[in-house]
């Protein structure tokens, strides 16, 4: 009886680390996304699966990587916000936590990216659109010339809405009003993914 138990246990453990491992590949994979290599992807998604903080030699125990390409991996995750830093009470070493907010982090991230895009290329816009005109302006300029900076102007004008529309997307995001046109769904661990 007791083999049995041990038999059951021992599958129990098999399928949970398979189901963590299966999502700890694919988020590896998908971390390029968030300017991040595959294995400092599968640092921070080891780290998802963690229910307490880790030090960094914990962290090399489960990777087994150096602790230099640890402390390295964990300085870029940190950098991108997905990894915080954590104060715990008689600890001498750092402890590091994964950021589980997946809305809160998509937020952070894409809202500040597309922001930047946002203010860069409307600024370069601007500057050029003033360069173009007095292309125009100019009553010695060849014709040709002031074709082409007519198609620049054109099509400049279609760039600026893109980027005004991406500015509002951003904001959009940082402000959580994006949810109210595309609510969260809260799911269910028995909801079939795959409808």
């Amino acid at each position: 009886m007791e083999e049995e138990t041990d038999a059951k246990q021992e599958k129990a453990e098999e399928l949970l680390e398979q189901a963590e491992r299966a999502v700890i590949n694919s988020i590896a994979d998908t971390m390029d996304l968030y300017g991040v290599t595959p294995s400092i992807g599968r640092l921070y998604a080891t780290m998802y699966f963690k229910h307490s903080p880790m030090t960094l030699d914990d962290m090399k125990d489960d990777l087994g990587m150096s602790k230099p390409s640890m402390s390295t991996a964990v300085r870029k995750l940190q950098d991108i916000n997905i990894v915080k830093k954590v104060w715990k009470k008689g600890s001498r070493k750092d402890l590091f936590l994964a950021e589980k907010n997946f809305f809160q982090y998509f937020s952070q991230f894409f809202g500040d990216k597309w922001e930047r895009e946002a203010k860069l290329n409307l600024s370069a816009i601007h500057y050029a659109k003033e360069n173009l005109k007095q292309i125009l302006e100019d009553e010695e300029a060849e014709e040709e010339l002031k074709q082409r900076a007519e198609q620049d102007l054109r099509q400049l004008e279609e760039y600026r809405s893109y980027c005004h529309w991406l500015e509002r997307l951003a904001h959009s995001i940082e402000s959580g009003e994006i949810f109210e046109f595309l609510p969260i769904e809260k799911s269910h661990p028995n909801d079939n993914d795959h409808k």
